[in-house]
């Protein structure tokens, strides 16, 4: 019988932050999730990973069940990963190992700079972390469009209310990015990443203004370059991993593997890989973390 995950609530920083204990016993592993996405999206992973590991997963400030700050600045990678300490420090953890997916994998790296020693090893998938100026002109990945950030864009034309969470199945599963992932994924975001509104509708947990802020700030000093510039102080302790069939720039992930000093590890699927297929992300994150 798959383990009854535990929704817990920490206080920090003035917010609220929601925390999802799949239980289990070993090593912890703590499993941080993509901009606009909640804990909940690594279900079916975490249920399975119970074996071997205790699972903790963080709904970054903004997304799912943890409140949004106040201020665009509150949404910089150093403020997410403080958060992600007190949950750790609330839950009594010491020591523990990490999956980090787009967001999640950038933020995993601030944490490890922040409370050095604490985290044993980070998978890196897809993770956001690169050094603008190694960028034509400057630029990072993702920029453009009428913003100025074409993901963020698209963020912002995101649809925030729906009838019910079916409907939202029913749109979500046959388009991108979504059509690739595993049924059990998408219903552990239709879960834990959607509120239920007051008049029986349901809402996106992560407004689709909090979700396009983040790719801006991501982008801006201290944000993704932060990140990047912490993965030489974690040589020996990254895998960094990217989708085959990711939107996002090879050259941008072998940066990360060069400055980690690893080999690029590529694999089958896109941007969300892990969700694609739930047996083969289990063997990925085992075989990463020696367990």
């Amino acid at each position: 019988m798959a383990p009854a995950v535990v929704e817990a609530v920490v206080d920090h920083d003035g917010l609220r932050h929601s925390v999802l204990d799949w239980g289990g016993s070993g090593e912890v592993l703590l499993l941080l999730h993509p901009n606009g996405l909640c804990a909940g999206f690594f279900d079916p992973l975490a249920v399975r990973l119970t074996d071997t590991f205790r699972v903790i997963g963080v709904d970054l400030r903004g997304h799912g069940g943890s409140d949004p700050p106040p201020t665009r600045a509150g949404l910089r990678y150093e403020p997410m990963a403080g958060d992600v300490l007190a949950v750790l420090d609330a839950l009594g953890i010491e020591e523990f190992s990490a999956v980090g997916e787009s967001l999640g994998g950038g933020v995993s790296a601030v944490v490890d700079e922040l409370r050095p020693g604490a985290m044993r090893r980070l998978v890196c998938c897809e993770g956001i972390a690169f050094d603008a100026a190694a960028f034509p002109r400057g630029a990072a990945p993702g920029e453009g469009g009428a913003s100025g950030n074409f993901m963020a864009d698209i963020a912002r034309a995101r649809r925030a209310v729906w009838p019910d969470r079916e409907a939202v199945r029913a749109r979500y599963s046959d388009r991108p990015p979504f059509d690739v992932v595993a049924p059990e994924a998408l219903a552990g975001y239709l879960r834990w990443g959607f509120v239920d509104r007051p008049d029986g509708q349901v809402e996106l947990a992560c407004d689709p203004e909090t979700e396009a802020a983040i790719f801006e700030v991501t982008s801006e000093p201290g944000g993704a370059d932060r990140a990047f510039a912490h993965l030489a102080v974690m040589r020996g302790r990254v895998a960094v991993l990217r989708g085959e069939a990711s939107y996002l720039p090879e050259p941008w992930f072998r940066a990360q593997a060069d400055a980690a000093g690893t080999e690029l590890r590529t694999i089958p699927g896109g941007h969300f890989f892990l969700q694609e297929d739930t047996a083969r992300a289990e063997a990925i994150v085992r075989a990463e973390l020696g367990r």
